[in-house]
């Protein structure tokens, strides 16, 4: 099938949000042994609470040590929730942001689902805010609504599928094949790049990832020049002349993956820098 031109079928931004911008969170500063204080507070009242702690990639990485120390889980959002519905443990305490602690009470209902803090968000769940996004699903009722994970459970809930960037290629395909028309919400860098490989017709959502809105190609060909041996990794979330530089286009487990089973010793990264 082949593509409706984008410049047709792409939908209006929604209203400008404020985000900080990608480096701005400075490093926690503590007194001396406070550090080690909270840590082992915060292993102890793990055992006390029978909860588990899960962290995305992109966190702290002493949230991380903690996680793989307790027997927890370092993951991609899916993964983390996954790992609750799997776990033995009554509590799930999710180091994310506030979209992962919905992800994860939706598949673990059962659960007590507790994050560190609920101010913590996603650049690409403010880009696409439910009270625009329905109204504009509900205008266009002859197109299947696919949202990518990163959205709030608001918008997930008037989403006919809900796909991560390692299976949404496949999904595109699927419904392409059966002959549906598609929107997609929110990241229209994946968006684009999800309706060039799948060949889908789909109305893209204009929201985007303030970190990999970030980066330039100009500066990548750069890297690229300096380092002639490293292997090219990126994020679908990426502007389109970013990934067309790429050896490699995955989600962040698919980016991980590659650099193991790569033969490459150097390895061009275009995510967020949590990954490494």
């Amino acid at each position: 099938m082949t593509a409706v031109p984008r410049e047709q079928n792409s939908v209006p931004a929604p209203r400008p949000q404020q985000f900080p911008l990608p480096g701005s969170t400075p490093e926690p500063e503590y007194a001396p042994g406070e550090r080690d204080e909270l840590i082992a507070r915060i292993k102890r009242l793990l055992v006390e609470q029978d909860a588990v702690l899960v962290a995305h990639y992109y966190t702290h990485e002493d949230l991380q040590r903690i996680a793989d120390e307790t027997g927890g889980y370092v993951s991609d959002s899916l993964d983390m929730a996954r790992f609750g519905n799997q776990h033995p443990a009554t509590t799930l305490v999710v180091a994310g942001v506030r979209f992962m602690g919905e992800t994860a009470k939706i598949l673990n209902p059962e659960k007590r689902v507790l994050m560190p803090t609920l101010k913590a968000e996603c650049s690409l769940d403010l880009s696409c805010p439910a009270e625009d996004f329905i109204p504009f699903c509900d205008a266009h009722p002859e197109r299947t609504v696919v949202v990518y994970a990163n959205t709030s459970a608001a918008v997930k809930a008037r989403a006919d599928w809900v796909v991560t960037s390692s299976i949404a290629v496949d999904v595109a395909k699927y419904l392409a094949k059966r002959g549906e028309k598609l929107i997609w919400a929110p990241d229209i860098h994946l968006g684009r790049y999800v309706q060039e490989v799948s060949g889908a017709d789909m109305l893209l959502w204009k929201g985007g990832c303030v970190v990999h809105e970030a980066f330039k190609a100009e500066a990548l060909k750069a890297l690229m020049k300096q380092h002639p041996e490293a292997a090219v990794l990126v994020h679908p979330e990426s502007p389109e002349p970013v990934i067309a530089l790429a050896d490699v286009v995955g989600s962040t487990t698919q980016l991980i993956k590659a650099a193991h089973d790569l033969p490459n010793s150097m390895f061009i990264v275009a995510t967020d820098n949590g990954i490494l």
